[in-house]
């Protein structure tokens, strides 16, 4: 057996034998202590005050097959199944990205941005996992949740997650580049939200294996020659769509901040606002309908 002993601490060993060459070790015992959580059903608590807890050999190779597939690279969000974003537990898989944290400073933008009392209608698209339309709705609940992908297979999972989430959001297949406004009305939403694609194919290069050889290219790059494309689309559809005064979110690419706020503005979009993340980077913006 690849343990000595069926113990919570052996397991713990072996994590850190196996992957203390490729990880930090505070990370490696981030990946056990939620693997442990996951797999045994426990709380943080439990875990911390269980000193003695023991495992199956069921269990053992659960966790075995959890640190190959971290040694082969493979995103932890994906080897367990979910991650947590904005209060919620998402679903995740290869189907969609794995939500980051700077798009949960997004929706906390979009949410102080609103009057929560009051009913907002509102549009994510690209939507993925669903995180940032469930996440919204989970906090303005007398709003009205909109989303859309072209991705079929990110669809299912979005609408996997609303269901064990309990919340209502309407999710309609449609092409971000296309912009048709068969769906909706003109005028007739209060906000558009959006992270699309947004990496240019250059960039490979400078990226990690684990996010190039798991999660979906095509939520990932656009081309080199034409980097603002899903922006100036999604914009021109919001024009449309958008009420006069309603509010356009996006994630954006923080080496391109002056570039899209200058696409956005010639739109004619006004009050067109770049804000930081908590690393210091440009990474959202902010505008409304003229």
């Amino acid at each position: 057996m690849f343990v000595l002993q069926n113990t919570a601490e052996a397991v713990k060993a072996y994590f850190l034998e196996r992957l203390i060459h490729q990880f930090p070790e505070r990370e490696i015992l981030m990946f056990y202590k939620e693997s442990m959580k996951k797999r045994l059903k426990l709380s943080e608590t439990e875990l911390i005050l269980q000193k003695d807890i023991r495992v199956s050999e069921s269990d053992l190779l659960f966790f075995r097959s959890v640190v190959k597939r971290l040694f082969k690279h493979e995103p932890f969000q994906y080897i367990i199944g979910e991650t947590f974003f904005y209060d919620l537990t998402i679903r995740c898989d290869e189907r969609a990205l794995i939500p980051r944290p700077e798009t949960e400073e997004l929706v906390d933008w979009v949410i102080n941005s609103l009057d929560s009392s009051k009913s907002h209608k509102i549009l994510d698209i690209c939507t993925g996992t669903g995180c940032i339309a469930l996440a919204l709705k989970s906090k303005l609940t007398n709003s009205k949740l909109f989303a859309t992908d072209l991705s079929q297979e990110a669809l299912a999972l979005a609408k996997k997650n609303a269901m064990l989430l309990n919340q209502g959001v309407v999710f309609i297949e449609e092409n971000a580049l296309v912009n048709d406004s068969d769906n909706f009305e003109m005028n007739s939403l209060d906000v558009i939200v959006s992270n699309p694609p947004y990496i240019p194919l250059k960039d490979k290069s400078q990226m990690d294996k684990n996010v190039l050889d798991f999660e979906p290219h095509m939520a990932l790059f656009v081309s080199d020659e034409n980097p603002l494309i899903f922006y100036k689309s999604i914009a021109e559809k919001a024009f449309i769509l958008l009420k006069p005064t309603g509010y356009l979110f996006f994630e954006i690419h923080e080496d391109y901040g002056a570039q899209t706020k200058e696409l956005i503005e010639s739109l004619g979009f006004d009050e067109v606002e770049l804000k930081l993340d908590l690393q210091g980077k440009y990474r959202m913006l902010r505008a409304k309908k003229n």
